[in-house]
C-alpha cells in the first residue's frame, strides 16, 4: 500500500533484543490516516492523506474552505494534508482522482511489520542563536597575553580579490531546526493497540514533533 505515514516522536526508551543486547529505541505514535484520493502526476505515484485529528475545540479554528472539504468527504478535521508515496503496482481501485466520499480508506502502523528498515525525516531541535564554536567546533582564538578574541568570529573576508565573503563560510547564525533524515533505521516492535512503533536508534527532534516514516525495503 502506501510507503510512508506521519507519526509524532514520544521520547526514547531502551529495550532488549532476543540475545539480551540493551538497544535504544525512540517511541512513535501513529495515528490512523485517512486515504483521501489519488494525485494524478504522470511519473510519480502519491496519495492525499489527512494525519492527526482534531479535537472538537480546535476544529472550529481551522479554515473555512478545509472545513468544508473534510465535510464533504465526510471525516472529521484533521491537523495535516500530506501526499505520500505508493507502492509500485499498489491497487488503488477503492479510491478516486476525484472529492467522493466513497474512496475514504483508513490505514496505520499495520503497513509496518517488525525487521522493516525505514528513513525518518523531522525537524531537528532549534537553539536560536549561536557562535561558529558552538554552531561549527571552532577551535577558538588565543586565550593569553592579552588577547580579546577567545571565541569571536575575528577575520573572515578577502583581500584585493574577490573583496567580500564567500559563500557557504561557517559563520554564527541560527543553529538547528533544519529539516534532517536518519536513513536506515529498524522498526524493532509495533504495537497495534496503542498504535506505537520502536525505532532503533534516535530521530531527530525534540518530543511532539512530526515525523515521516518512509519505508526502504
Amino acid at each position: 500500500m502506501i510507503r510512508e505515514i506521519y507519526g509524532k516522536k514520544l521520547g526514547m526508551t531502551q529495550s532488549f533484543d532476543a540475545e539480551g543486547n540493551l538497544c535504544p529505541v525512540t517511541l512513535l505514535e501513529v495515528e490512523p490516516v485517512y486515504l483521501l484520493r489519488k494525485m494524478n502526476y504522470p511519473t510519480k505515484n502519491k496519495v492525499q492523506v489527512a494525519c492527526f485529528k482534531l479535537s472538537d475545540k480546535k476544529s472550529l479554528k481551522i479554515k473555512k474552505p478545509l472545513s468544508g472539504y473534510f465535510k464533504k468527504l465526510g471525516i472529521p478535521a484533521y491537523k495535516l494534508l500530506r501526499e505520500v508515496t505508493v507502492e509500485p503496482g499498489a491497487d488503488l481501485g477503492f479510491l478516486s482522482s476525484e472529492d467522493k466520499t466513497q474512496g475514504v480508506r483508513q490505514l496505520g502502523v499495520d503497513i509496518f511489520k517488525e525487521g522493516d528498515t525505514v528513513d525518518v525525516r523531522s525537524k531537528t531541535k532549534g537553539k536560536g542563536f549561536a557562535g561558529g564554536m558552538k554552531r561549527y567546533g571552532w577551535r577558538g582564538g588565543p586565550r593569553t597575553h592579552g588577547s580579546t578574541s577567545h571565541r569571536r568570529i575575528g577575520s573572515a573576508g578577502s583581500s584585493a580579490y574577490p573583496s567580500r565573503i564567500i559563500k557557504g563560510l561557517h559563520m554564527p547564525g541560527h543553529m538547528g531546526n533544519k529539516f534532517r533524515t536518519t536513513k536506515n533505521l529498524t522498526v524493532k516492535k509495533v504495537d497495534k493497540d496503542r498504535n506505537l512503533i520502536f525505532i532503533s536508534g534516535c530521530v531527530p527532534g525534540p518530543k511532539g514533533t512530526v515525523v515521516c516514516l518512509k519505508k526502504v525495503n
